[in-house]
């Protein structure tokens, strides 16, 4: 954890104290915390779980990287339908496949901030896909393949910007990659969890970009 600077400011203070209190009751503390945006797994997942949401395409393929990549720091990852509009009920492969239903084939992933952090994981998720290509990866053409990033925390949402400053440079053209609040994340089905471990030869269009 990196800490550029710590201020600890009194912003109004009163002498009528109530019995016992050792402030009075108009007292007001504030807290100023200034941080690195890229180093501080606190910042990026302010309680709960520490989540992590992404869309890079075809959802079998980012699950097998991410697995590989960051082993046993991932305590869970599944593939879902994330950032669209139609309920748990109407949401199925066949449904997002249509494009109507506006969800995004996704991972989420639980991970273990004393293995890795947030940082690693967004930097790894610009890696394994293609951020410039608006709804498409590869072969794979529709909204539902569009590259987004669903924060879970104000700072997930500055940790994913500065990322996406940093990797610019390794692409041609612009990134079109979505940062957008993380919303219902519905789990798809059970085949198509772990798809790559259970058919090894099957369908896969990501690579390492650099």
């Amino acid at each position: 954890m990196h800490i550029a600077s710590l201020q600890f400011i009194i912003i109004s203070y009163s002498n009528n104290k109530q019995h016992g209190s050792g402030l009075g009751t108009s007292s007001r503390l504030v807290f100023r915390l200034y941080v690195s945006q890229t180093k501080i797994s606190l910042m990026a997942n302010s309680g709960g779980p520490h989540l992590a949401t992404f869309g890079a395409g075809c959802f079998w393929g980012v699950q097998r990287y991410f697995k590989k990549q960051f082993g046993n720091a991932l305590i869970n990852i599944k593939v879902g339908y994330s950032g669209g509009t139609a309920s748990n009920a109407l949401t199925n492969y066949e449904a997002v496949c249509t494009g109507k239903t506006g969800h995004a084939e996704a991972i989420q992933i639980e991970y273990d901030p004393s293995k890795t952090d947030y940082d690693s994981l967004v930097t790894y998720f610009f890696r394994i896909h293609d951020p410039t290509t608006k709804n498409r990866q590869g072969n794979d053409n529709g909204s539902q393949y569009r590259s987004v990033v669903f924060y879970h925390s104000e700072g997930q949402k500055g940790i994913t910007e500065s990322v996406m400053e940093k990797v610019k440079i390794h692409f041609k053209n612009p990134i079109v990659t979505e940062i957008v609040p993380a919303t219902t994340f519905i789990l798809a089905e059970d085949y198509h969890q772990d798809y790559l471990d259970k058919n090894p030869g099957g369908y896969c269009n990501h690579k390492l970009y650099w």
